[in-house]
């Protein structure tokens, strides 16, 4: 018997039924297209070319565009933002309110003024969300004077534009130089700012200090990734609850904390350079941060750029801290300096260490030299209530498995230890940490961990 020809699909039919779809269900199937595939569906279909403007979401990239000249990305940019966000009342029935919009954009005096009107006008409705700003650099490397071109360009936007900056809700600033209160009238200016990030930005009076002091502002999340200039101060900063700094360059410590009472979460992140010598955490941080709950230190296997002290220095600091994160320790120094934190933190319930041993580990002319530190905790110190030990890179070795059971002897609450051997992600070195752990050693490794030890914690290695 013959089978029945294959079904041939009738290309004008099936697509008619889609089109024949209520315009709600259309743009739920834009709304998951990045932006760039949703105009062209829109640009080849009668039925579909009114939908882009009515998008909920905006998302738009500079970079997105083919052009070869500035002038050109720009044109391209702001034409598409001007026919997404103002010309929409003329493609739809009814209004469409478009509750988020993100722009990264270069910056170019001629064309900021078309962004910031095309925003003004969709804000002014009241009905946005979340309005996002990112700036791009056209060059791989600047200049003093163009980063200080740069940032007067921005502050002049944000002064031109004021609706529209009170309607930000994130700022993600790339290569600018600011006046030394830019930042703080920037942060003012924007009412419902909670994240901004500065990336390779700097003070042009580099040989100054940051300060931010926003008693009414309502920001949030604070990202630093290599900024330039002495030292950042967070004088009034009331509502922050996350601050990142990555990279820098300036002396230690990076950050002062002084009023930030909800702060709960801080990541420091550098490998130390040879000006910068270890600082006291209870210089760095402030007693008004009683809610911090999480701290990640990450030393990108260099010098430990943090020196121990005496854990009652940290106690009121500390006695919310529930998580605690210590990365790349370069792998000849000693752990046990380590528990001067959990003496501090009696809150503390999961801890995560990584030690670091690859190939691509490059150490430049002016990174800081490498030196052991010591400490001896308490002999009588026992920690309540850590449950979980986390150790990535572990090695079988005395000092490891000794940390491992010093730590096991202070912390009588522990419940699981894990034990993890990843490889490295930036290189192809083969690394012995990376094989997986054959039962003989399994065995081995628990019983330098349980001899003489009357622990029943959950040990797992990966």
């Amino acid at each position: 018997m013959e089978s029945p020809p294959p079904h041939k699909r009738n290309v004008g039919r099936d697509d008619d039924r889609i089109s024949a779809l209520p315009d709600d269900l259309l743009l739920g199937i834009l709304e998951r297209l990045e932006l760039r595939e949703a105009v062209r569906a829109g640009a080849v279909s009668t039925r579909w070319r009114h939908l882009p403007h009515r998008l909920s979401r905006l998302h738009l990239n500079g970079r997105h565009f083919r052009c070869t000249t500035l002038l050109e990305y720009m044109d391209a940019f702001t034409g598409a933002a001007r026919s997404l966000l103002t010309d929409r009342d003329c493609h739809c029935n009814g209004s469409h309110a478009i509750k988020s919009i993100s722009l990264r954009f270069f910056l170019s005096a001629p064309h900021l003024s078309s962004i910031g009107r095309a925003v003004e006008h969709v804000v002014s409705r009241g009905e946005t969300k979340r309005l996002h700003f990112g700036t791009c650099s056209p060059y791989k490397r600047n200049t003093a004077l163009q980063l200080a071109e740069f940032g007067q360009q921005f502050m002049s936007f944000s002064r031109d534009y004021p609706l529209a900056f009170r309607w930000l809700t994130r700022l993600t600033l790339k290569n600018l130089a600011f006046g030394h209160s830019d930042v703080t009238d920037l942060i003012s200016a924007c009412d419902k700012l909670t994240h901004l990030t500065l990336s390779f930005c700097q003070l042009v009076d580099e040989h100054t200090p940051l300060k931010i002091d926003t008693p009414s502002s309502g920001i949030k999340d604070l990202e630093f990734i290599q900024f330039g200039c002495t030292q950042i101060e967070l004088i009034s900063v009331p509502k922050l609850s996350k601050v990142q700094c990555t990279s820098w360059r300036l002396a230690n410590p990076p950050v002062r904390f002084v009023y930030v009472p909800e702060l709960r979460d801080v990541s420091l992140s550098t490998g130390a350079m040879a000006w910068q010598v270890p600082f006291l955490l209870s210089e760095c941080l402030s007693r008004s941060a009683m809610n911090l709950s999480k701290l990640h230190l990450n030393f990108r296997h260099q010098m430990i750029w943090i020196q121990p002290e005496h854990p009652k220095q940290l106690t009121a600091i500390f006695r919310n801290l529930s998580d605690l994160s210590l990365s790349e320790i370069f792998p000849e120094c000693d752990l046990s300096w380590t528990l001067f934190i959990l003496e501090a933190a009696p809150a503390l319930q999961k801890f995560t260490l990584s030690r670091t041993r690859h190939a691509c580990d490059i150490a430049f002319e002016d990174n800081a030299e490498k030196t052991n530190v010591v400490w001896e905790p308490s002999k009588d110190f026992k920690h309540m209530n850590l449950k979980s030990l986390t150790i990535d890179g572990f090695e079988e070795e005395d000092k490891v498995t000794n940390y491992i059971r010093l730590v096991m002897e202070r912390a009588v609450g522990l419940k699981r230890i894990e034990l993890r051997g990843e490889g490295c992600k930036k290189c192809d070195a083969i690394d012995p940490r990376t094989s997986q752990v054959d039962e003989t050693r399994r065995h081995r490794i628990k019983e330098l961990l349980t001899n003489g030890s009357s622990s029943s914690v959950e040990r797992i290695m990966r």
